[in-house]
């Protein structure tokens, strides 16, 4: 796939922002212990199912990165916003990241253990999902993992909502809805969890963080 017609403004968007970005979320997981436990989750389950590298896809300024190597994971960061890069690699020296697109990655087919896309395909219009998660999919190994954190819709039937993002137009997306788009691509959902907002949360809509594999070679 070639690069979203979106990704140029949201590039310019990150940039704008990158410095207070990172400070504001540089304790992100302090107090999500439900999203630790997904991330330890998904840590182990890379390692049962092969092993191999991780992306973290979206990375921002390279805190999640720097978890998921803590967990034991040869993680790297990829993003399409250069000024994020820049400061995930002064953060986090020696740990590899990479100014890119998760909708054409520059990886090989296959090359994969574990893909973490962590509030980052709230960006990508609703029409481009299925080329995004084809791009995942390719990626991955037989029997890679794939962690998808994103705010969910209120009604599952609704496919896709936008919604008042701080820095860019993002959208909540259906459960069920994403996991079909999986499905259709040959990866499968192995669990999720819908975390219900705190009352003082400055948006009231749940977070969906999904646990989804590619099946294996038989």
């Amino acid at each position: 796939m070639t690069e979203l017609d979106s990704l140029p403004g949201t590039r310019a968007a990150y940039d704008a922002v990158a410095v207070r970005y990172a400070q504001q979320f540089a304790d992100t997981l302090r107090d999500r212990p439900v999203e630790r436990a997904l991330l330890a989750a998904f840590a182990e389950s890379v390692r049962t199912g092969g092993g191999g590298e991780v992306a973290d896809l979206g990375c921002g300024p390279g805190h999640i990165t720097s978890h998921l190597r803590e967990l034991g994971l040869r993680a790297f960061g990829v993003d399409a916003s250069p000024a994020m890069v820049e400061l995930a690699r002064r953060a986090n020296p020696g740990v590899r990241f990479e100014v890119g697109s998760m909708a054409a990655l520059d990886l090989a087919d296959g090359a994969l253990g574990g893909v973490l896309s962590r509030a980052s395909l709230i960006h990508v219009p609703p029409p481009d999902l299925p080329a995004v998660l084809a791009e995942f999919a390719r990626v991955l190994a037989p029997g890679g993992r794939l962690l998808i954190g994103c705010l969910a819709t209120d009604d599952p039937a609704v496919p896709a909502q936008p919604y008042d993002h701080s820095v860019v137009t993002a959208y909540r997306l259906s459960p069920d809805h994403l996991a079909g788009l999986l499905r259709g691509v040959g990866v499968h959902e192995v669990a999720r969890v819908l975390c219900e907002p705190k009352p003082t949360d400055k948006r009231q809509f749940r977070e969906l963080l999904l646990l989804a594999a590619k099946a294996p070679v038989h």
